[in-house]
């Protein structure tokens, strides 16, 4: 197919035009601004918000009908995290993170519809010290009985004072409790 000289200039014209386009949407302020969003500063790109990770162990979680713990037949339900994430905003002295699981339900033989509370635990350590530990009491509503449930959980108050190194875990996932405990 060959294009002729003024289909080569529209072309041309266009591809200048959106570059032109793309080039007005850069700030000279380091800042990224959207409609309707607030301005998102370099600094708080660069900013360091610590990985999530599971602890092995904790991410499942199974019900068995009264003490019949491991018996497949009796089994409730089972539990599983598949996704963890975070995202951190930083104030005078504080840093505030918001994490999150993402998993499902699934109902065993024993299971039946109804509202099931899934005991999730938030915890920032720094070394061997724990900065925050909080135990969840999260309800998840179950209506079907022959499939599974997703869920998403969030703890939006995980608020720290700001670290002064790199290095923090955050960990989420399942604990049987106490609730009592840190």
């Amino acid at each position: 197919m060959d294009f002729s000289l003024r289909d080569r200039r529209v072309a041309s014209g266009a591809l200048l035009g959106a570059m032109l386009v793309l080039a007005g949407c850069q700030s000279g302020n380091n800042a990224l601004e959207g409609a309707g969003r607030d301005t998102v500063r370099e600094s708080e790109l660069r900013a360091y918000c610590p990985s999530v990770q599971l602890r092995e162990g904790t991410a499942y979680f199974s019900t068995y009908q009264g003490k019949a713990k491991d018996d497949p037949s009796k089994l409730v339900y089972q539990a599983s995290i598949s996704e963890v994430t975070r995202a951190c905003t930083y104030g005078e002295g504080t840093v505030t993170m918001n994490v999150a699981v993402a998993g499902r339900i699934v109902p065993g033989p024993a299971g039946k519809a109804g509202t099931i509370t899934m005991p999730i635990r938030i915890a920032v350590v720094q070394g061997s010290d724990v900065l925050y530990s909080k135990l969840h009491r999260y309800p998840v509503s179950v209506t079907d009985t022959a499939g599974a449930t997703q869920f998403f959980f969030n703890d939006p108050a995980v608020t720290i004072p700001t670290p002064s190194q790199r290095n923090l875990v955050i960990f989420a996932g399942y604990d049987e409790g106490p609730y009592d405990t840190p």
